[in-house]
Protein backbone atom coordinates (compact mmCIF):
# COMPACT_ATOMS: atom_id res chain seq x y z
CA UNK A 1 0.00 0.00 0.00
CA UNK A 2 1.37 3.40 -0.97
CA UNK A 3 2.22 5.85 1.73
CA UNK A 4 1.02 9.44 1.41
CA UNK A 5 4.61 10.62 0.88
CA UNK A 6 5.31 8.04 -1.86
CA UNK A 7 2.04 8.80 -3.63
CA UNK A 8 2.86 12.50 -3.60
CA UNK A 9 6.28 11.87 -5.15
CA UNK A 10 4.74 9.65 -7.84
CA UNK A 11 2.22 12.34 -8.74
CA UNK A 12 4.93 15.01 -8.80
CA UNK A 13 7.47 13.11 -10.92
CA UNK A 14 4.98 11.26 -13.07
CA UNK A 15 2.84 14.32 -13.67
CA UNK A 16 4.28 17.82 -14.05
CA UNK A 17 7.97 16.87 -14.07
CA UNK A 18 7.69 14.08 -16.68
CA UNK A 19 5.22 16.03 -18.85
CA UNK A 20 7.30 19.20 -18.75
CA UNK A 21 10.47 17.28 -19.63
CA UNK A 22 8.81 15.57 -22.62
CA UNK A 23 7.27 18.82 -23.87
CA UNK A 24 10.58 20.66 -23.50
CA UNK A 25 12.33 17.90 -25.44
CA UNK A 26 9.75 18.05 -28.24
CA UNK A 27 10.01 21.86 -28.37
CA UNK A 28 13.81 21.66 -28.62
CA UNK A 29 13.53 19.07 -31.41
CA UNK A 30 11.05 21.30 -33.28
CA UNK A 31 13.39 24.29 -33.10
CA UNK A 32 16.18 22.06 -34.43
CA UNK A 33 14.02 20.98 -37.38
CA UNK A 34 12.67 24.41 -38.31
CA UNK A 35 15.72 25.72 -40.27
CA UNK A 36 15.51 22.67 -42.54
CA UNK A 37 11.76 22.92 -43.01
CA UNK A 38 11.91 26.57 -44.02
CA UNK A 39 15.54 27.18 -45.00
CA UNK A 40 17.14 30.52 -45.67
CA UNK A 41 18.26 30.16 -49.27
CA UNK A 42 20.07 32.13 -51.89
CA UNK A 43 17.67 30.97 -54.59
CA UNK A 44 18.44 31.68 -58.22
CA UNK A 45 14.79 32.64 -58.62
CA UNK A 46 13.01 35.16 -56.40
CA UNK A 47 9.35 35.95 -56.92
CA UNK A 48 8.25 39.22 -55.35
CA UNK A 49 4.56 39.29 -54.44
CA UNK A 50 2.83 42.47 -53.30
CA UNK A 51 -0.71 42.26 -51.99
CA UNK A 52 -3.02 45.13 -52.94
CA UNK A 53 -6.77 45.51 -52.49
CA UNK A 54 -7.81 43.26 -54.22
CA UNK A 55 -5.12 41.81 -56.51
CA UNK A 56 -1.51 40.60 -56.58
CA UNK A 57 1.52 42.32 -58.13
CA UNK A 58 4.08 39.69 -59.22
CA UNK A 59 7.71 40.35 -60.20
CA UNK A 60 10.17 37.60 -61.17
CA UNK A 61 13.86 38.21 -60.43
CA UNK A 62 16.38 35.87 -62.01
CA UNK A 63 19.93 36.68 -63.12
CA UNK A 64 21.00 37.24 -65.77
CA UNK A 65 18.13 39.17 -67.27
CA UNK A 66 15.70 41.93 -66.39
CA UNK A 67 12.79 41.42 -63.99
CA UNK A 68 9.57 40.06 -65.49
CA UNK A 69 6.40 41.77 -64.28
CA UNK A 70 3.03 40.04 -64.05
CA UNK A 71 -0.10 40.00 -61.91
CA UNK A 72 -2.64 37.65 -60.30
CA UNK A 73 -0.84 34.47 -61.31
CA UNK A 74 2.32 32.73 -60.10
CA UNK A 75 4.45 30.34 -62.12
CA UNK A 76 7.37 28.35 -60.79
CA UNK A 77 9.64 25.52 -61.96
CA UNK A 78 9.18 21.98 -60.69
CA UNK A 79 11.99 20.72 -58.48
CA UNK A 80 13.50 24.12 -57.69
CA UNK A 81 13.04 25.80 -54.33
CA UNK A 82 11.82 29.32 -54.98
CA UNK A 83 12.07 32.24 -52.59
CA UNK A 84 8.87 34.29 -52.37
CA UNK A 85 9.37 37.85 -51.14
CA UNK A 86 6.08 39.04 -49.65
CA UNK A 87 4.96 42.64 -49.13
CA UNK A 88 1.74 44.66 -48.85
CA UNK A 89 0.83 48.05 -50.31
CA UNK A 90 -2.09 48.83 -48.01
CA UNK A 91 -3.51 46.48 -45.36
CA UNK A 92 -2.50 43.08 -44.00
CA UNK A 93 -2.93 40.30 -46.55
CA UNK A 94 -1.88 36.66 -46.28
CA UNK A 95 -0.31 34.56 -49.05
CA UNK A 96 -1.21 30.88 -49.19
CA UNK A 97 -0.87 28.06 -51.71
CA UNK A 98 -2.28 25.14 -49.68
CA UNK A 99 -0.85 22.38 -51.89
CA UNK A 100 2.69 23.76 -51.69
CA UNK A 101 3.18 25.02 -48.15
CA UNK A 102 2.16 27.17 -45.24
CA UNK A 103 0.68 30.63 -45.32
CA UNK A 104 2.47 33.84 -44.45
CA UNK A 105 1.19 37.32 -43.69
CA UNK A 106 2.00 40.32 -45.88
CA UNK A 107 2.34 43.31 -43.57
CA UNK A 108 2.66 46.95 -44.66
CA UNK A 109 6.18 48.23 -44.09
CA UNK A 110 7.63 44.74 -43.62
CA UNK A 111 9.16 42.15 -45.96
CA UNK A 112 8.65 38.44 -45.27
CA UNK A 113 10.19 35.56 -47.18
CA UNK A 114 8.72 32.14 -47.85
CA UNK A 115 10.62 29.37 -49.69
CA UNK A 116 8.38 26.90 -51.51
CA UNK A 117 9.06 23.81 -53.60
CA UNK A 118 6.73 22.26 -56.20
CA UNK A 119 7.42 18.55 -56.69
CA UNK A 120 5.13 17.97 -59.64
CA UNK A 121 3.67 19.95 -62.51
CA UNK A 122 0.13 21.22 -62.22
CA UNK A 123 -2.09 24.16 -61.37
CA UNK A 124 -2.71 24.89 -57.72
CA UNK A 125 -5.14 27.36 -56.18
CA UNK A 126 -3.90 30.21 -54.01
CA UNK A 127 -5.72 32.81 -51.95
CA UNK A 128 -5.50 35.64 -49.49
CA UNK A 129 -6.31 34.23 -46.05
CA UNK A 130 -6.37 37.45 -44.01
CA UNK A 131 -9.56 39.53 -44.17
CA UNK A 132 -8.53 42.62 -46.12
CA UNK A 133 -11.77 44.33 -47.11
CA UNK A 134 -14.95 44.03 -49.13
CA UNK A 135 -13.61 41.71 -51.82
CA UNK A 136 -11.27 39.65 -49.64
CA UNK A 137 -13.00 36.44 -50.75
CA UNK A 138 -12.45 37.45 -54.40
CA UNK A 139 -8.67 37.85 -54.07
CA UNK A 140 -7.38 34.56 -55.46
CA UNK A 141 -4.67 33.45 -57.88
CA UNK A 142 -3.38 30.42 -59.75
CA UNK A 143 0.01 28.86 -59.03
CA UNK A 144 1.24 26.99 -62.10
CA UNK A 145 4.13 24.58 -61.58
CA UNK A 146 5.93 23.95 -64.88
CA UNK A 147 8.75 21.69 -65.99
CA UNK A 148 12.04 23.63 -65.79
CA UNK A 149 12.58 23.99 -69.57
CA UNK A 150 8.99 25.10 -70.10
CA UNK A 151 9.32 27.60 -67.28
CA UNK A 152 12.52 29.10 -68.71
CA UNK A 153 10.85 29.60 -72.09
CA UNK A 154 7.81 31.13 -70.44
CA UNK A 155 9.93 33.47 -68.33
CA UNK A 156 11.83 34.63 -71.42
CA UNK A 157 8.58 35.65 -73.09
CA UNK A 158 7.43 37.50 -69.96
CA UNK A 159 10.61 39.58 -69.94
CA UNK A 160 9.84 40.96 -73.43
CA UNK A 161 6.86 42.83 -74.92
CA UNK A 162 4.07 40.66 -76.28
CA UNK A 163 4.27 40.25 -80.05
CA UNK A 164 1.04 41.65 -81.47
CA UNK A 165 0.06 43.24 -84.74
CA UNK A 166 -1.17 46.86 -84.65
CA UNK A 167 -4.80 46.79 -83.57
CA UNK A 168 -7.59 49.35 -83.08
CA UNK A 169 -7.91 48.13 -79.52
CA UNK A 170 -4.46 49.39 -78.63
CA UNK A 171 -5.25 52.92 -79.81
CA UNK A 172 -8.54 52.85 -77.91
CA UNK A 173 -6.81 51.54 -74.78
CA UNK A 174 -4.46 54.52 -74.82
CA UNK A 175 -7.05 57.09 -75.92
CA UNK A 176 -9.42 56.29 -73.07
CA UNK A 177 -6.69 56.61 -70.44
CA UNK A 178 -6.32 52.94 -69.50
CA UNK A 179 -2.54 53.32 -69.63
CA UNK A 180 -2.69 55.77 -66.72
CA UNK A 181 -3.45 52.87 -64.36
CA UNK A 182 -2.13 49.82 -66.21
CA UNK A 183 1.24 48.95 -67.68
CA UNK A 184 1.78 47.16 -71.01
CA UNK A 185 5.43 46.51 -71.81
CA UNK A 186 6.58 48.01 -75.10
CA UNK A 187 3.87 50.68 -75.17
CA UNK A 188 3.30 54.09 -73.63
CA UNK A 189 1.07 52.49 -70.98
CA UNK A 190 3.13 52.85 -67.81
CA UNK A 191 0.51 52.98 -65.05
CA UNK A 192 1.25 51.27 -61.75
CA UNK A 193 -2.10 51.69 -59.99
CA UNK A 194 -3.71 48.57 -61.45
CA UNK A 195 -2.45 45.13 -62.51
CA UNK A 196 0.21 44.83 -65.20
CA UNK A 197 -1.46 43.71 -68.46
CA UNK A 198 1.65 43.05 -70.56
CA UNK A 199 0.84 39.37 -71.08
CA UNK A 200 -2.75 39.24 -69.87
CA UNK A 201 -3.87 36.94 -72.68
CA UNK A 202 -1.67 34.11 -71.43
CA UNK A 203 -3.07 34.05 -67.90
CA UNK A 204 -5.70 31.58 -66.77
CA UNK A 205 -8.06 34.05 -65.11
CA UNK A 206 -9.26 37.64 -65.09
CA UNK A 207 -9.82 39.78 -61.99
CA UNK A 208 -7.51 37.85 -59.64
CA UNK A 209 -9.01 34.41 -60.04
CA UNK A 210 -12.70 35.27 -60.30
CA UNK A 211 -13.36 34.73 -64.04
CA UNK A 212 -11.95 32.52 -66.83
CA UNK A 213 -9.78 34.48 -69.25
CA UNK A 214 -11.82 35.12 -72.40
CA UNK A 215 -12.60 38.16 -74.52
CA UNK A 216 -16.10 38.17 -73.06
CA UNK A 217 -14.96 38.20 -69.44
CA UNK A 218 -12.35 40.89 -70.14
CA UNK A 219 -15.07 43.05 -71.73
CA UNK A 220 -17.34 42.39 -68.78
CA UNK A 221 -14.68 43.49 -66.31
CA UNK A 222 -14.14 46.69 -68.30
CA UNK A 223 -17.84 47.58 -68.09
CA UNK A 224 -18.76 46.47 -64.58
CA UNK A 225 -15.69 46.08 -62.34
CA UNK A 226 -17.51 47.24 -59.20
CA UNK A 227 -20.23 44.62 -59.72
CA UNK A 228 -17.72 41.81 -60.15
CA UNK A 229 -15.34 42.98 -57.41
CA UNK A 230 -16.87 45.43 -54.90
CA UNK A 231 -14.37 47.92 -53.53
CA UNK A 232 -12.07 47.79 -56.52
CA UNK A 233 -10.55 51.10 -57.51
CA UNK A 234 -11.22 50.62 -61.21
CA UNK A 235 -13.94 52.86 -62.67
CA UNK A 236 -16.55 51.48 -65.04
CA UNK A 237 -16.19 52.18 -68.76
CA UNK A 238 -19.75 51.13 -69.59
CA UNK A 239 -20.24 54.49 -71.30
CA UNK A 240 -18.02 53.38 -74.22
CA UNK A 241 -19.65 52.01 -77.40
CA UNK A 242 -19.88 48.20 -77.30
CA UNK A 243 -17.68 47.83 -80.39
CA UNK A 244 -14.89 49.80 -78.69
CA UNK A 245 -15.11 47.67 -75.56
CA UNK A 246 -14.91 44.52 -77.69
CA UNK A 247 -11.89 45.91 -79.56
CA UNK A 248 -10.04 46.66 -76.33
CA UNK A 249 -10.89 43.23 -74.94
CA UNK A 250 -9.68 41.56 -78.14
CA UNK A 251 -6.41 43.48 -78.00
CA UNK A 252 -5.81 42.54 -74.34
CA UNK A 253 -6.61 38.87 -74.97
CA UNK A 254 -3.97 38.78 -77.73
CA UNK A 255 -1.24 39.93 -75.33
CA UNK A 256 0.56 36.65 -74.66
Amino acid sequence: MWSEDAAGKLILWGGPVFSSTVLFGLLTYTFWLMPGLRPSIGSALRIEITGTQFWWRVVYHKSPGPPAISANEVRLPVGERVEFVLRSDDVIHSFWIPSLGGKMDMIPGRTNTLPLLANRAGTYGGACTEFCGTSHALMAFSAVAMMPDDFERWLATQSSPAATAPAPGQDLFMRHGCGSCHRIDGTEARGLVGPDLSHLGGRETVGAGILPNTEETIARFITEPEVLKPGTGMPSFAMLPPEEIRAIARYLKELR
